[in-house]
Parts: structure tokens; C-alpha cells; sequence
């Protein structure tokens, strides 16, 4: 069985080396993506390697399986089917990874690392490389902060070329801080512009008497509760926002946010429903808490110095800010009988970002389970915005509720 070898091997044909790069593609996309072996025969050699029958071999041994069984494989090729089959991050290959890994077609960042011939893949680590600019060190630690793969985070650093700019989320947080300005202008009030009488008659914020008014479910995020609010919300969002949009692109992000900020009113309006909303906290959680499960997600993948140490500042920041919302919202209204603003936005945002958030951000590279995942969590989460939307027609009439007058 050792000794067998393949009759034929795609990249080893001059005609097939001639040959377009779709045709190159489609060879490595298909389920027997090396021609050369069966999965069967794969198994045999790899048990060859692996006496103990762990499922693991080293990096070295699956090079030297290659050499000997697999013919002449284009060393570019090479380097990326070692790289995407490392999982482990400990210098050994699972077997089950690796035939999964020949299994599945890969995204557009698969395609292009293939395709880029003059792009070569060598196993020194982004990390090893010196000499950079400012710039070229700013976006490779972007890399190390989002992404848990040393081959997605070679690929990002390769591609990106700042254009376009993060400008979802520098957009967001300039039009937030602008509106916080002209309120604290016409209130005369930047600390806790909240208590000011005339804060809820803002047609922005989110008001229960006033539901009718759909904008008003995406629009609260102009609304602060006061410059303590506005401040760790722009804070959270730029440190985590930007550099997550750079890796993930401005439609990904953006639709994690506003996914976030409408399910915070909506989960208001269900749970909370006397309460207005403001603020921005429902679009931040939902990439804060996505950020922070893929960390967990791909712990071992995942170098970003001090990776514990952010993941604690991370936390201790939305508990403060959490905290600081749960206590405005029992504290004694300065206009009743309409409360402050609720703090249930907080947690839908939360329930977006590690679930519909996490498939997004999961992978660099999406794989195909990870679609069918997506398409689950979109339809989750339109059967949650339609039970929210009977709730609000419906509901509010049926339990007879007495909500404050409209401001």
C-alpha cells in the first residue's frame, strides 16, 4: 500500500499547467480535490504516519507524505492546503480537517490565494517579517486582532488596500456625535440630557405611545442619555467597529450593527414596554460580543497580544455602561409616569452579535456549513422581527396596558 503510486496528478501534466484558472479552480473545488488518491488511500498513508492511530501527524510527516505519494504539487499550492489544514496551531494536521478540508469548496479568498501566482506563501509567521511601515504594521496588527488563521491573516495583509476606507462606522459615529452636540446646544444639557423635560419630544427617540412611527426603531441611535453614554459607545465602537470593518468590509459590519439597533428596540418593545430607548448600545453589543466569541471560538488560533487582558477591559466596559443603564432606568423619572430610557436594547444587541454576528465574522473564509449556519440565524432572526412587529400591532391593545402620554 505504501509503495502504491497514482496514475495520474493534476499539477504535475504540462497541459494541465497550461491549462485557464477556472479550470485550475474547479480541480481544487471538487470533492477529490487531489486526483492522485482515494480518501480510503489517504487513510492508509496517513495511518502509516500515525501508528498510535491519533489522528494527528505533524506538518513535517504530511510534507514527506506529499513528497512520496503525492507526487510534484505546485509548492504554492502546498503551503496553502498545510496553512488551511493547521487548525490546531500546534504544528500537526488532523486527518478528518484535512479530508474535510479536500470536501468543501472554498470562498473567493481561497480562489485568489490560489491565483496569485506572485504571492508566495512561506511558513515564516506575518509576525517574523521586519522592516514594515507604520501603515503595513497598523494592518498587520489588525490581522492578529480578528483572525484566528495565519493564512486568512497573509491573505488580508496581502489584499488590503485601505480602499475603501472603514467609513461605515467613522460615518455612524460622526453623525452620532454631531446630533449629541446640537441637542446639548438646544438642551443647554450634555450630562444626562435625559432628565431634561423636552429630551423625549426629540422625534428620534424611540417612544412606546409613539411605536407607529417604524423610523423611530432605527433612529434612537442619535439619542444619548448624555455624554457619559455617547462617550464609551463611540469608544466601543470605534476600537472594535473599525478594525472589524477593515478585515470584514463596511456591508458585513454594517449589517451586524443595524441588526443590533433593531433588535434592541424590538426586544424593548417586547420586554420593556413602557420604556423609550436611545442610544446606540443595541448596533455596539452585537460586534462587541460577535468580536469576543470568536475569540473564544478560535482561542488557540487567535495571537492578538494580551488577547486575555482586552477581553476583560472589553467586558469591564459593557458591564459599566450596562450597569450604568440598568440604574437610570429604575432611577426616578424626571418626567413621569414615563420612565427612563430601558436597558433591554443592551441584550438583543447581545443575542445578534453570538449568533447571527458570530457566522459572519466566524471566518475570513466562509466555508459552506457556515452559509447553511447564516441562512438559520437570518431566518431566526425574521421570524423574530415579524413576532415583534404582531406584537407591537397587536399586544399593547390586548393587555391593556397604560403607557405614559406621548412626550
Amino acid at each position: 500500500m505504501g509503495d502504491r503510486r497514482p496514475e495520474t496528478h493534476a499539477s504535475s501534466s504540462p497541459a494541465v499547467a497550461a491549462s485557464s484558472e477556472a479550470e485550475e479552480i474547479e480541480v481544487l473545488e471538487s470533492e477529490d480535490v487531489l486526483p492522485m488518491a482515494t480518501e480510503d488511500h489517504w487513510k492508509a498513508l496517513f495511518d502509516q504516519f500515525d501508528p498510535e492511530s491519533t489522528g494527528y501527524i505533524s506538518t513535517e510527516k504530511f510534507r514527506n507524505l506529499l513528497q512520496r505519494h503525492g507526487s510534484e504539487l505546485d509548492p504554492h499550492k502546498l503551503e496553502v492546503l498545510l496553512a488551511l489544514a493547521d487548525n490546531n496551531s500546534d504544528g500537526k494536521i488532523c486527518y478528518q480537517d484535512f479530508v474535510n478540508l479536500m470536501s468543501n469548496k472554498r470562498s473567493n479568498s481561497f480562489r485568489q490565494a490560489i491565483l496569485q501566482g506572485n504571492r508566495r506563501l512561506c511558513s515564516k509567521a506575518l509576525l517574523e517579517e521586519p522592516g514594515l511601515s507604520l501603515s503595513q504594521r497598523l494592518i498587520r496588527h489588525v490581522a492578529y486582532e480578528t483572525l484566528p488563521r495565519e493564512i486568512d491573516r497573509k491573505w488580508y495583509y496581502d489584499s488590503y488596500t485601505c480602499c475603501p476606507p472603514p467609513w461605515f462606522m467613522i460615518a455612524i459615529t460622526i453623525v452620532e456625535v454631531a446630533f449629541f452636540l446640537y441637542n446639548g446646544v438646544v438642551l443647554d444639557k450634555f450630562v444626562l440630557q435625559v432628565t431634561h423635560p423636552l429630551y423625549l419630544k426629540n422625534s428620534l427617540v424611540y417612544h412606546p405611545q409613539l411605536r407607529a412611527q417604524a423610523w423611530r426603531y432605527l433612529t434612537y441611535i442619535f439619542m444619548h442619555a448624555g455624554i457619559e453614554h455617547l462617550g464609551l459607545n463611540v469608544a466601543l465602537q470605534l476600537v472594535v467597529g473599525v478594525p472589524l470593518e477593515m478585515v470584514h468590509g463596511a456591508a458585513r459590519i454594517g449589517f451586524v450593527y443595524i441588526a443590533g439597533v433593531v433588535a434592541g428596540s424590538l426586544a424593548v418593545s417586547v420586554a420593556d414596554m413602557t420604556a423609550p430607548v436611545v442610544g446606540s448600545s443595541g448596533g455596539v453589543y452585537a460586534l462587541i460580543s460577535a468580536h469576543l466569541a470568536n475569540i473564544v471560538m478560535n482561542w488557540s488560533g487567535m495571537k492578538c497580544q494580551f488577547k486575555l487582558l482586552r477581553m476583560a477591559l472589553a467586558l469591564i466596559c459593557m458591564s459599566f455602561e450596562f450597569g450604568r443603564a440598568v440604574w437610570l432606568r429604575f432611577h426616578p423619572s424626571a418626567y413621569p409616569p414615563c420612565p427612563h430610557p430601558s436597558f433591554v436594547a443592551h441584550l438583543g444587541g447581545v443575542l445578534v452579535g453570538i449568533t447571527l454576528g458570530v457566522v459572519i465574522l466566524r471566518n475570513y473564509e466562509q466555508r459552506l456549513q457556515d452559509q447553511s449556519l447564516w441562512w438559520i440565524f437570518i431566518f431566526i432572526y425574521v421570524v423574530f422581527v415579524l413576532f415583534a412587529i404582531f406584537w407591537n400591532v397587536f399586544a399593547y391593545n390586548l393587555l391593556d396596558l397604560k403607557l405614559p402620554p406621548p412626550p
